[in-house]
């Protein structure tokens, strides 16, 4: 019998392993699909300038990545915090907490950046399901897709409330409904569709579905929580 065969790996660590990994190569793939209009920003952005920079789509996605290293710090500081009360699940609760922030709020930004004729033109509404989604192209598809996708993804990992494929369905839906009807009354020459509101909720049902095995279960719940004090002996 050999005693030095290595164990295989913890389930667990597998998971953790695969996430990260993946994270990595999509990060990776998208800053070079679109690296050349981020370096046409670039300029701007860091000269702190706001045209050009805060109110452009590459200027946004750029910042978006240059933030990453501060976003990767408040994890490692949320989940050493949370590892010294006790909790079992501090990383993946971190991890949580600020992608879900990190990945909605730029493409929230996006979606209420102004038009040419904002406050000007009247505010326009398509009630009719379906009839914006033919005119949107595979680009504006994608791009509803995204808008709470990194939502979908990481709220069931953090609240064992939303662990649930309705939910999170809801979950984008309500939060649609809120950036539409945002549109529609700061009147900024945007389109307040239904269509919007259904892509991007299917998008963060979808995004919950790639994450389905680091879901935070009822079950599991519990473990979240800071570990008691041994009582002293004697």
């Amino acid at each position: 019998m050999n005693h030095d065969a290595s164990l295989p790996a913890p389930p667990g660590r597998t998971r953790r392993i695969v996430f990260l990994g993946l994270a990595i190569v999509v990060l990776a793939s998208g800053a070079f699909v679109v690296r050349g209009p981020l370096m046409m920003s670039a300029p701007r952005c860091m000269a702190g300038r706001w045209h050009g920079c805060f109110d452009t789509f590459n200027g946004v996605v750029l910042m978006t990545l240059v933030a990453l290293p501060l976003a990767a710090l408040v994890v490692w500081a949320l989940a050493l915090r949370r590892r010294a009360a006790g909790v079992t699940s501090a990383w993946r609760m971190s991890l949580a907490e600020v992608g879900m922030v990190h990945g909605t709020v730029p493409f929230l930004w996006l979606t209420m950046m102004p038009g040419a004729g904002a406050g000007i033109v009247p505010a326009r509404v398509s009630l009719v399901p379906l009839r914006d989604l033919v005119t949107m192209g595979t680009l504006g598809i994608v791009g509803n897709l995204l808008v709470f996708a990194s939502l979908g993804f990481f709220a069931p990992m953090r609240f064992a409330a939303l662990a649930s494929v309705p939910r999170i369905l809801a979950l984008g839906a309500g939060c649609s409904v809120l950036v539409e009807t945002a549109q529609y009354v700061l009147r900024l020459d945007r389109v307040s569709s239904v269509d919007d509101v259904l892509v991007n909720a299917a998008g963060a049902a979808l995004a919950a579905l790639a994450t389905r095995p680091w879901w935070r279960t009822a079950a599991q719940a519990p473990s979240d929580r800071p570990r008691p004090a041994p009582a002293p002996t004697g």
